[in-house]
């Protein structure tokens, strides 16, 4: 196969993935942190904020707790967090009266793009180097590498 590294040298560069691959999480960590602290969220409640605004439609409490792995409790208290903040309001749905749903505030979703836009500088800069085969293997990486988190974050909730 094209591009395959002798077996010590492989070992090399997967030992640097792996040494890389932690820093990078703990980077993101770190940063989703501090934009949490400036804003005043708590990170998980950053990144459900995140994920709502990739939601075509408002959604359920439940929905909310499906995004994020948590208990529909959980979920409730966190959507509570956002409400208070102003990023989300609770409506009827049109469709089922019975049914309540979470939509995101535009005007604060668009105060948080402009913060996000101020922190993060021109991102796409990042990969002017790149050509489009490699662009697509980082894509095909993160896709990848969601998928699997996903699969971890269910063992862990169930205790394995």
């Amino acid at each position: 196969m094209p591009g395959k590294e002798s077996g010590a040298a492989r070992s090399r560069l997967l030992e640097r993935l792996g040494t890389v691959s932690r820093r990078y999480m703990a980077s993101y960590a770190l940063f989703n942190q501090a934009v949490a602290d400036r804003i005043g969220l708590h990170p998980t409640d950053l990144q459900c904020l995140n994920l709502l605004t990739l939601e075509r439609e408002p959604v359920t409490t439940g929905r909310v707790a499906e995004l994020t792995g948590l208990t529909t409790g959980s979920a409730t208290r966190l959507v509570d967090r956002l409400e208070r903040a102003g990023y989300v309001v609770r409506r009827r749905d049109d469709a089922d009266r019975r049914r309540v749903l979470v939509a995101t505030v535009p005007e604060r979703i668009a105060e948080f793009g402009r913060m996000w836009e101020s922190l993060s500088g021109d991102w796409s800069a990042l990969f002017d180097d790149l050509d489009d085969t490699e662009l697509a293997t980082i894509v095909r990486h993160m896709e990848r590498t969601v998928d699997f988190s996903g699969t971890q974050i269910a063992r862990l909730r169930a205790g394995e």
